[in-house]
């Protein structure tokens, strides 16, 4: 008959186990809609989350996991852009057609992929653009793989576009295109200062519900100038 204090100690383990499964959410849906949300007390972003050899700083709060835990973000090429296509089609509710995977294999900073050790866990892609002698830079994707969430992946893809914005300081604000129904998406874009400027109605073609907010954030002292009439042509899926 195992004694008391055998009986405690193996007790301590499960209840050890059941925080560290806990912490990791693999199979918890919840996680899907609490993205990173350890690492979002930190107010540093951009550059300043990247030492020299470009490896992300934690913040105050590091994730839990165990055995090393170590970012970074790579370029993306032709030799890996079926791993973007499997992260899109895994986070993302939308189809992206051959254009724009053309464009992101030619776009350098702009495009890059998370890297979680050696496994690559997330993506951004970004472009440039010029209106009304306004310059802005829209994220086009992001996204990190579910079980990868509240690790600071999501951190370091919103530090990386920052940091593209303090390299040209001409660029003056940055947006995207949140689903109307995304509560968690909109929560953590406003973390890092983004806002609703427009509604877009009928935006996604194929997915319920279609229409989208306009989420913009004013950088390099700049003003926020999105709306529906101005970002009309984005549209890089089908």
């Amino acid at each position: 008959m195992a004694s008391t204090s055998a009986l405690l100690v193996k007790q301590e383990l499960k209840d050890e186990i059941a925080e560290i499964l806990k912490g990791l959410s693999l199979n918890d849906p919840a996680s899907k809609t609490n993205e990173e949300a350890s690492d979002e007390s930190s107010s540093m972003y951009g550059s300043s989350r990247f030492d020299e050899m470009g490896n992300f700083k934690f913040g105050k709060k590091a994730p839990k996991y165990i055995g090393k835990c170590f970012l970074q973000i790579g370029e993306v090429t032709q030799h890996n852009i079926a791993q973007l296509k499997e992260i899109n089609k895994q986070v993302l509710p939308v189809v992206y057609n051959e254009r724009f995977y053309n464009e992101v294999m030619n776009a350098g900073e702009f495009a890059k992929l998370a890297y979680f050790n050696d496994s690559v866990v997330g993506a951004v892609c970004c472009r440039p653009e010029v209106k009304e002698n306004r310059k802005r830079l829209y994220i086009m994707m992001i996204g990190t793989l579910a079980p990868y969430r509240r690790y600071g992946v999501g951190t370091m893809l919103i530090s990386h576009v920052l940091a593209l914005c303090e390299k040209d300081t001409n660029i003056e604000s940055v947006y995207l295109h949140v689903q109307s129904s995304n509560e968690a998406a909109m929560e953590f874009y406003k973390k890092f200062g983004f806002e609703v400027v427009d509604n877009v109605k009928n935006y996604y073609k194929r997915i319920e519900p279609n229409d989208a907010y306009l989420l913009e954030k004013a950088v390099n002292n700049g003003t926020k100038s999105a709306k529906k009439e101005n970002t009309g042509n984005c549209v890089d899926f089908e």
